[in-house]
């Protein structure tokens, strides 16, 4: 196995993908001769050719229409949107043209399409960079939503992803690109679409999360185990769709749960999660199940960044809380 950090993993799956299949096409801003703004892209175009890796103009809704038209046409696009906040631009293209095109056509046609994108805080990146807007494609019915947390994941989710005949929203955390390393398998494989991993197993509460979360309420769990109190950290992976089987097996156990997300309060992930656990688990719950998010506020500008995001500490005082109830 090799050692990667996340961009090297996510590269490693485009360019397994692009040697594999013949049409697999990346397209993007800056993507080619750049290598994209984070170098996630670097080199293919030198190995594959501005045929099938190439720069497009600074217009997201071209980006995403081009996708779907090659989408139909039996191509398998990988279309970067440069950062997750110009997504606004595509989101006709993303969430009703390529989402809908299997239902419209009556299954005469698909959407292979894997929307690439950058997201997430803890970097002091400029407005619009750094939003967490899963939630936006959360409501979209024919649009999967997937954030990897580790290099391992990402090889494979991105693998799964271009290889899925629906369209795949892949968001990438900014903060996750160069965090660490890890091992990576050189070769092919896959890590199946809409199955959550228990990344931390524990007794006494659950916590669901996905994305840089994931480090952070491991983190949480750390410290609450030197206070005696056993957590289990389940890493959704996949929140369309989402593995709700894991997560109440998980619930049945610890009797307690939270959801951490980065993104705002209201009406994001997490909520949705907590809806299908109070359907699905209720009868095994011991405490109401807690939110910790970003508040219902603008992201902030980079001086505050620390103080808007999910802290450990406040990961631990949810977790208290439910403990307490």
């Amino acid at each position: 196995m090799a050692q990667m950090n996340m961009l090297e993993a996510i590269r490693d799956a485009l360019r397994t993908e692009l040697k594999r299949d013949e049409n697999v096409m990346l397209f993007g801003e800056d993507v080619g001769h750049t290598g994209g703004v984070f170098r996630v892209t670097e080199g293919l175009q030198k190995e594959f050719g501005e045929e099938r890796v190439f720069d497009t103009p600074l217009a997201e809704s071209a980006i995403a229409g081009m996708a779907v038209g090659l989408g139909i046409q039996g191509f398998r696009p990988i279309a970067e949107i440069q950062f997750v906040g110009f997504i606004y631009e595509a989101m006709d293209q993303m969430f009703i043209q390529a989402a809908r095109m299997r239902y419209r056509s009556g299954g005469r046609y698909n959407s292979p399409i894997v929307f690439r994108t950058p997201f997430g805080g803890g970097v002091k990146a400029a407005e619009l960079h750094t939003d967490s807007l899963e939630g936006l494609a959360l409501q979209t019915p024919g649009i999967k939503v997937v954030i990897p947390s580790n290099p391992y994941d990402a090889k494979g989710l991105m693998i799964a992803a271009i290889r899925d005949n629906d369209p795949v929203f892949f968001m990438e955390h900014l903060n996750l690109y160069r965090a660490f390393r890890a091992e990576v398998p050189e070769e092919e494989y896959t890590v199946e679409l809409g199955k959550a991993n228990v990344v931390r197993e524990g007794s006494d509460v659950t916590i669901v999360t996905y994305g840089m979360m994931v480090h952070t309420s491991v983190k949480a769990a750390e410290e609450l185990e030197k206070e005696g109190v056993s957590v289990e950290v389940i890493d959704i992976r996949t929140l369309m769709p989402l593995d709700i089987d894991t997560i109440v097996e998980s619930i049945k156990k610890t009797n307690r749960a939270i959801v951490v997300q980065e993104a705002q309060k209201t009406s994001g992930a997490a909520a949705e999660i907590i809806a299908q656990i109070n359907e699905k688990a209720i009868l095994h719950l011991e405490a109401p199940v807690l939110r910790v998010a970003g508040p219902d506020t603008v992201y902030p500008f980079a001086q505050i960044e620390d103080q808007w995001l999910p802290s450990p500490a406040r990961v631990v005082a949810n977790v208290k809380k439910v403990l307490e109830f």
